[in-house]
């Protein structure tokens, strides 16, 4: 953990001074790589320290504290651009993360014990495993990204190499699950059936949800002309609404199980809906105060369900599982979350673009798109394609539920 979040300081740095955007590519890349090492390890600390009844607790409070650092995070980068200008504002973003991260290394020495770590996985990493994963979810997410723009049809063509990758990262990851050679994807924990579900249901969800702020950032400032401040605290209300939904739901997770998972994935579902029709029922209004106060309301809620959603399926999907592998299942169950965040964020963030096909942009801060109806028309769509994920994790949640009160 430690050295993930050392790592991740270190790029964050890296990315506040590059000097081309190559540079910054390249240490983007690299903050990734340690930022995705950190959270597998919160949740396999969880799940062998944490008893089984007191886990959905215990994930609960991880979301506040996830979910607060959603809400506010925008928000303090919104100020720091603001305060440091165009050129030097962006690159604050990325220099606060450097005492924040110290910080955290200081107190994770202080408060989290140590623990060897298991034999079989001591001092090796599956490289070869992550660049089969990384190249063939590229061969699947650059296709859709493109499909859009003028000769992008050939780019249809990466599917069939993609798959073909995708099948020798399994193959792959089959020969070191048997040869116990610490496999990125571990493939026992796929004889344990809450698990299978849990992941399934996390890449579902997560093509859903994710991809919601995108494209409202999208609609504010490209449609509306909003500065990036008054996008951060237009997304704040989704962001705070998980505040409250994550401990709330961890915190009766362990005895409801999945029907508090279909309820929230349908009132979801339904606010999506109702967040849809909230934007169509105005589609010219471009004041900032009146947008973010008309969306307020259904962005609360939508937090609210959002957060009663992903901690609590964290909790399910890990509650079998071995609390020795539990590093290695809450990793695959991050993967899971980033898979579906990829493709949500990339097929909402399409749909979205395509639809403003010819449609010129904002100028800028205060200067609204000159057809801001045709940005709502495509926030619309972009929601509908959100119901449409949402909506398949509703049919698996209640496929579940019916499977358990049959046994």
């Amino acid at each position: 953990f430690t050295i993930a979040v050392l790592g991740f300081v270190l790029a964050s740095a890296a990315v506040g001074l590059a000097p081309t955007p190559e540079v910054l590519i390249a240490a983007r890349v690299v903050q990734g790589l340690f930022g995705g090492m950190i959270g597998p390890q919160v949740s396999g600390f969880i799940q062998s320290v944490f008893p089984a009844g007191e886990r959905g607790r215990a994930f609960g409070r991880l979301g506040l504290t996830v979910g607060a650092g959603t809400a506010l995070g925008p928000v303090v980068a919104g100020l720091l651009i603001a305060a440091g200008g165009e050129d030097v504002g962006w690159r604050l973003v990325f220099f606060i993360n450097v005492p924040i991260g110290i910080a955290a290394v200081l107190l994770a020495r202080r408060w989290v014990p140590p623990d060897a770590p298991a034999a079989a996985a001591a001092g090796r990493l599956d490289l070869l495993g992550a660049a089969l994963l990384g190249a063939g979810l590229f061969g699947i997410l650059f296709p859709i990204v493109e499909s859009g723009q003028a000769g992008g049809a050939p780019a249809l063509l990466l599917l069939v190499p993609a798959a073909i990758v995708l099948a020798g990262f399994i193959r792959h990851e089959a020969r070191l699950t048997r040869a116990d050679a610490a496999p990125l994807l571990d493939l026992r924990l796929f004889r344990v059936r809450s698990f299978v579900t849990g992941v399934v249901f996390a890449v579902v969800f997560f093509c859903s949800n994710t991809g919601i702020p995108l494209v409202l950032a999208l609609y504010y400032q490209d449609g509306l002309g909003f500065s990036a401040l008054q996008s951060a605290l237009g997304v704040t209300a989704y962001a705070v609404g998980t505040v409250f939904g994550a401990p709330l739901a961890g915190r009766f997770i362990s005895r409801v199980g999945r029907p508090l998972l279909l309820v929230a994935v349908g009132v979801f579902t339904l606010v999506t809906v109702l967040l849809g029709v909230v934007v169509h029922a105005a589609p010219d209004e471009t004041d900032p105060a009146a947008v973010i106060l008309r969306l307020c309301l259904p962005l609360l809620v939508l937090g609210i369900a959002g957060g009663s959603i992903v901690t609590p399926n964290q909790t399910l999907t890990l509650a079998e599982v071995d609390p020795v592998r539990g590093g290695v299942a809450g990793g695959v169950v991050q993967t899971a979350q980033r898979v579906g965040s990829s493709i949500g964020q990339t097929v909402l963030g399409t749909a979205f673009v395509l639809v403003l096909t010819g449609v010129p942009r904002a100028a800028g801060p205060g200067s609204p798109a000159a057809d801001p109806g045709a940005f709502s028309a495509a926030l619309t769509v972009a929601l509908a394609v959100s119901v449409v994920f949402s909506g398949a994790a509703l049919v698996l949640s209640a496929i579940e539920v019916r499977r358990n009160r049959s046994r």
